[in-house]
Protein backbone atom coordinates (compact mmCIF):
# COMPACT_ATOMS: atom_id res chain seq x y z
CA UNK A 1 0.00 0.00 0.00
CA UNK A 2 1.15 3.56 -0.72
CA UNK A 3 2.55 5.26 2.47
CA UNK A 4 1.34 8.67 1.24
CA UNK A 5 -2.22 7.34 0.90
CA UNK A 6 -2.11 5.88 4.43
CA UNK A 7 -0.96 9.22 5.86
CA UNK A 8 -3.74 11.04 4.01
CA UNK A 9 -6.36 8.60 5.28
CA UNK A 10 -5.11 9.04 8.85
CA UNK A 11 -5.35 12.83 8.60
CA UNK A 12 -8.89 12.73 7.22
CA UNK A 13 -10.32 10.44 9.91
CA UNK A 14 -12.94 12.03 12.09
CA UNK A 15 -11.69 12.93 15.56
CA UNK A 16 -13.69 13.90 18.61
CA UNK A 17 -13.07 17.52 19.54
CA UNK A 18 -13.71 19.39 22.74
CA UNK A 19 -16.75 21.57 22.20
CA UNK A 20 -17.25 23.25 25.58
CA UNK A 21 -14.35 25.35 26.82
CA UNK A 22 -14.01 27.15 30.16
CA UNK A 23 -11.70 30.15 29.84
CA UNK A 24 -10.33 31.34 33.19
CA UNK A 25 -8.35 34.57 33.46
CA UNK A 26 -8.68 37.79 35.41
CA UNK A 27 -7.66 39.88 32.38
CA UNK A 28 -10.93 40.56 30.54
CA UNK A 29 -9.24 41.58 27.27
CA UNK A 30 -7.39 38.27 27.11
CA UNK A 31 -10.56 36.29 27.84
CA UNK A 32 -12.43 38.22 25.14
CA UNK A 33 -9.69 37.54 22.58
CA UNK A 34 -9.46 33.81 23.34
CA UNK A 35 -13.26 33.51 23.41
CA UNK A 36 -13.62 35.30 20.06
CA UNK A 37 -11.23 32.92 18.31
CA UNK A 38 -12.65 29.77 19.90
CA UNK A 39 -16.25 30.72 19.11
CA UNK A 40 -15.22 31.57 15.56
CA UNK A 41 -14.07 27.94 15.25
CA UNK A 42 -17.37 26.60 16.61
CA UNK A 43 -16.57 26.09 20.29
CA UNK A 44 -19.01 27.02 23.05
CA UNK A 45 -17.31 29.05 25.76
CA UNK A 46 -17.84 29.73 29.43
CA UNK A 47 -15.70 32.19 31.30
CA UNK A 48 -14.61 32.96 34.85
CA UNK A 49 -12.39 35.71 36.22
CA UNK A 50 -11.51 34.18 39.60
CA UNK A 51 -10.59 30.80 40.98
CA UNK A 52 -13.70 30.09 43.03
CA UNK A 53 -16.03 30.82 40.13
CA UNK A 54 -13.86 28.71 37.81
CA UNK A 55 -13.98 25.75 40.19
CA UNK A 56 -17.76 26.02 40.58
CA UNK A 57 -18.34 26.27 36.81
CA UNK A 58 -15.99 23.36 36.12
CA UNK A 59 -17.83 21.18 38.64
CA UNK A 60 -21.32 22.20 37.49
CA UNK A 61 -20.84 22.44 33.72
CA UNK A 62 -18.03 19.88 33.26
CA UNK A 63 -16.42 21.51 30.20
CA UNK A 64 -14.36 19.45 27.78
CA UNK A 65 -11.37 21.77 28.11
CA UNK A 66 -10.07 24.45 30.50
CA UNK A 67 -7.89 27.35 29.40
CA UNK A 68 -6.61 28.26 32.83
CA UNK A 69 -4.41 31.08 34.11
CA UNK A 70 -2.21 30.18 37.07
CA UNK A 71 -2.33 33.53 38.89
CA UNK A 72 -5.95 34.21 39.82
CA UNK A 73 -7.81 35.91 42.65
CA UNK A 74 -9.21 33.44 45.19
CA UNK A 75 -7.87 30.02 44.25
CA UNK A 76 -4.89 29.95 41.92
CA UNK A 77 -4.94 27.85 38.77
CA UNK A 78 -2.75 25.12 40.21
CA UNK A 79 -5.10 24.61 43.17
CA UNK A 80 -8.07 24.48 40.78
CA UNK A 81 -6.29 21.70 38.86
CA UNK A 82 -5.57 19.81 42.08
CA UNK A 83 -9.17 19.97 43.26
CA UNK A 84 -10.57 18.96 39.87
CA UNK A 85 -8.18 16.00 39.65
CA UNK A 86 -9.20 14.79 43.14
CA UNK A 87 -12.89 14.73 42.17
CA UNK A 88 -13.76 11.58 40.15
CA UNK A 89 -16.50 13.50 38.31
CA UNK A 90 -14.01 16.03 36.90
CA UNK A 91 -10.71 14.09 36.84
Amino acid sequence: MNPGKIALEQRTETTTMATNVLIVDDEKDLVDLVRYHLEKEGFQCLQASDGLTALRLAQEQRPDLLVLDLMLPGLDGLEICRQLRRDPMTA
